[in-house]
């Protein structure tokens, strides 16, 4: 009866570490996505600096790079940078906006003062729409193209060219779905 307890607790523990090693083992940028090429959850929101109402479905017929961040998020900082440029660069072939994630709007407008605001920059005040689009963590990017369909998503900070890759790739058509 003694040596029950011992194996029971050796056999839960090595369950645990195998699920454990499996679920945080992975790399998020390999674990597949399961809204590409379906419709974008559709979104109406607040602009943070103008009150704007900003909406998805206003949005028909253009593309749109949608960035989630927060200003806490070291990375999100050394992120913006490129999303300024690419506003400024790529803002012809397709709409930037920023979501601001679990963030107070006083710090938010502090991070842009300091960094640059060339793109609308929306609240998300329960983080609902990160919730439709599966963020978990920031910064995280979504590319939607001018029919609403999501064509990908970068997590993690962009670089220049992978973003610039990302917006041409949205005024391509559509691959069809395979039969």
């Amino acid at each position: 009866m003694r040596w029950k307890l011992p194996v029971g607790l050796a056999v839960v523990s090595v369950a645990l570490l195998v699920v454990l090693w499996k679920g945080f083992g992975r790399d998020p940028h390999e674990v597949p996505f399961m809204m590409q090429g379906k419709p974008a959850p559709a979104f109406t929101l607040k602009a943070l600096n103008t009150g704007e109402t900003v909406s998805l479905a206003a949005l028909k017929g253009q593309p749109v790079v949608l960035n989630f961040w927060a200003s806490w998020c070291g990375p999100c900082e050394g992120e913006h940078p490129v999303l300024e440029w690419g506003a400024r660069k790529l803002g012809q072939d397709a709409r930037f906006l920023g979501v601001i994630f679990e963030d107070t709007d006083d710090n938010a407008r502090a991070f842009l003062r300091r960094h640059g605001e060339s793109f609308t920059q929306l609240v998300d005040p329960r983080s609902q729409m990160a919730v439709d689009y599966g963020v978990a963590g920031v910064p995280e990017t979504y590319f939607i193209d001018a029919d609403g369909i999501i064509r990908g998503k970068h997590v993690g900070p962009i670089d220049p060219d992978t973003l610039e890759a990302a917006v041409r790739a949205l005024r391509e058509p559509a691959a069809a779905p395979a039969r």
